[in-house]
């Protein structure tokens, strides 16, 4: 594993390490998830209530709440701006704990009541996470393209909470009729593509030519990246919810060419890296920007026709969340949550006696396995759906799940320590 410097007491090790814990049982909670709902996954229905749910705890449990740990520790180190107020990360993330579980639960069951404690729950989380990062950021040494892209993707997070909203009263009183499709395919896109995607992009400039010690790289693949991800997520949703395809077509171009940018600037990062070869954390990533591309072709296919034939449509939506974006954000938690883990356990043992390596905190022969359950699933969720069988659906979600364990394994062989050490 890289050496990297332990960060400082500031950066609030604890809140993060809180973060990737409540995150990692979410992970597991979707796992669970995608074995329920194997069946209507295997009809393509999509925008069923229980896929919602489920659909949820990925976003709100797994992503959000990593992203918001990230971001605890990248903050301070990469920008110089530490989160202004610790008190309301920790509400932020203790409102966001329960509400992602009953917000999903609330629109699985069709249950009002849960619905609203939820979505109250994660509403304030979300308006106290983007208002103390937004009030971080004029803080900062640095204002380049990762600071941008935070500033961009706690905007369309915001957004996101807001069309969230119209979807959630629209499950009660189905005001906005058959405009609901499109914009469910809104907010998804604003979900993944302007919080979750463009906040990938941003990281990465920072984090990934510091893992892969790459940092001769050339970097001015982001910018474009970033903006052009913006522009597009912006022509799409003007396209879709105002039913202009010449709109949402320019917008599916700009977001090919943006993810383009990205996978090309992940490239020099992976070209220029000094120690050529890979640990467990970057052939996650490297897995992840695999089903990124992947997304990105099936993507055209999905706006064109998604009503005619809704399992492509699932399934695109299965190559990019449960897909690329965990695979590639689980990379990085390999590589964030040891060391954190480590600089809790072992930092006033150091010239005391033995203590281990950050890499000999987990066991990479595990992660391993874990990367081919999980990266073998997708494309057996595929055949499952593609064949309407029931039986292969299932199949691959116990695989997807089968994985998730074994991150489980290791997140409690971290946090714990390894007693043969």
């Amino acid at each position: 594993m890289t050496a990297i410097t332990p960060p400082p007491a500031r950066d609030h090790t604890g809140l993060a390490v809180a973060h990737f814990f409540v995150a990692s049982f979410y992970l597991i909670a979707g796992a669970v998830g995608l074995v329920w709902i194997a069946p209507e996954l295997a009809i393509g229905a999509f925008s069923s209530p229980h896929v919602a749910g489920v659909t949820h705890l990925f976003t709100l449990g797994w992503l959000t709440t990593s992203i918001l740990g990230a971001l605890t520790q990248l903050m301070p180190v990469a920008l110089g701006a530490p989160i202004r107020s610790p008190r309301a990360a920790h509400l932020a993330l203790w409102t966001l704990a329960p509400g992602a579980g009953l917000f999903a639960a609330g629109i699985a069951m069709s249950s009002l009541v849960v619905n609203h404690i939820g979505l109250a729950l994660i509403g304030t989380a979300v308006v106290l996470a983007v208002g103390n990062i937004a009030s971080s950021l004029p803080r900062a040494r640095e204002r380049d393209a990762t600071w941008a892209a935070i500033a961009l993707a706690i905007t369309f997070l915001a957004s996101t909470l807001l069309l969230g909203m119209v979807l959630l009263h629209n499950l009660h009183t189905g005001f906005i009729a058959a405009a609901r499709v499109r914009v469910l395919a809104t907010h998804l896109h604003i979900a993944l593509v302007g919080w979750a995607l463009i906040m990938v992009v941003g990281v990465s400039r920072r984090l990934l030519p510091m893992f892969l010690l790459a940092h001769k790289a050339d970097t001015r693949w982001t910018a474009w990246s970033l903006s052009l991800l913006a522009a597009g997520l912006v022509a799409l949703a003007t396209g879709l919810l105002t039913v202009q395809p010449i709109a949402a077509w320019c917008g599916v171009a700009l977001l090919e060419a943006g993810v383009f940018c990205f996978l090309r600037q992940a490239y020099a990062f992976y070209r220029a890296r000094v120690r050529r070869k890979l640990d467990v954390g970057m052939h996650f990533a490297m897995t992840g920007l695999w089903f990124i591309a992947a997304a990105a072709l099936v993507g055209p296919f999905v706006l064109a026709d998604h009503i005619t034939h809704p399992r492509l449509a699932t399934t695109y939506i299965l190559i990019a969340l449960p897909g690329a974006l965990v695979l590639f954000v689980t990379g990085f938690t390999y590589k964030i949550v040891p060391l954190l883990a480590w600089t809790v356990r072992y930092r006033k043992r150091m010239g005391k006696g033995a203590v281990p390596t950050v890499a000999q905190t987990f066991s990479s022969r595990i992660g391993y396995v874990q990367l081919m359950a999980i990266a073998g699933a997708i494309p057996l969720f595929a055949a499952g759906i593609a064949a309407g069988s029931v039986a292969v659906t299932r199949a691959a979600a116990l695989l997807y799940l089968t994985g998730t364990l074994l991150f489980a394994s290791q997140i409690v062989r971290v946090t714990f320590g390894n007693r043969s050490l």
